[in-house]
């Protein structure tokens, strides 16, 4: 599976993600986008993919932004795109593109919302700050909650087609119970 992961080494916003993926067990394709940016269909691909603007897919802090005039509201979407294409550093990161969506990582744990459910414990970031990728509420939180019917939480449909695009058995209830996709029909 391809996952690419378009990165700054630097950052450690970036760097929390990468670990992450790794710790899914997916070894991605890491893309240092400031030596090796995205194509202007790339970046725009990927800024839709997630759901995101150009002016918020786009990094002021530690950039050109200021000096460039990029902060006037009259700018164009094409002129912030030509300018993050100039300045690849103007290009918020990381972006991570699964089979299950596209997400810019911040925070960090936004990448959970296109992995596999993993359960192998829980993650230390690099501030120290525990993330455990096997708890739902964190693997649903684009879902919110996991549907109640009659006192049981069930996981819902769209994360169960999700989950079953990656083989894998979700919790089913609220009392621990896991059974496999199959079955949860």
């Amino acid at each position: 599976m391809d996952v690419p992961i378009y990165h700054n080494p630097a950052c450690g916003t970036s760097r929390n993600p990468l670990a992450l993926i790794r710790h899914a067990g997916i070894e991605p394709t890491v893309i240092d986008y400031v030596k090796a940016p995205p194509t202007r269909d790339q970046l725009v691909k990927m800024i839709g993919d997630a759901g995101l603007t150009v002016r918020q897919a786009i990094r002021e802090k530690g950039t050109p932004y200021a000096e460039l005039g990029l902060d006037d509201p009259n700018r164009s979407d094409d002129e912030l795109v030509d300018a993050m294409l100039t300045h690849p550093i103007l290009i918020n990161r990381p972006f991570v593109i699964t089979p299950m969506g596209t997400r810019l990582a911040r925070p960090s744990e936004r990448v959970l919302d296109i992995l596999p459910a993993i359960h192998k414990g829980a993650f230390a970031k690099e501030d120290g700050e525990e993330v455990d990728p096997g708890d739902i509420r964190l693997f649903f939180a684009a879902y919110r909650k996991p549907i109640e019917i009659q006192g049981t939480k069930m996981i819902s449909s769209r994360a169960q087609k999700r989950a079953r695009r990656w083989g894998q058995t979700l919790p089913m209830t609220s009392s621990g119970e896991t059974r496999p996709m199959a079955q949860a029909r």
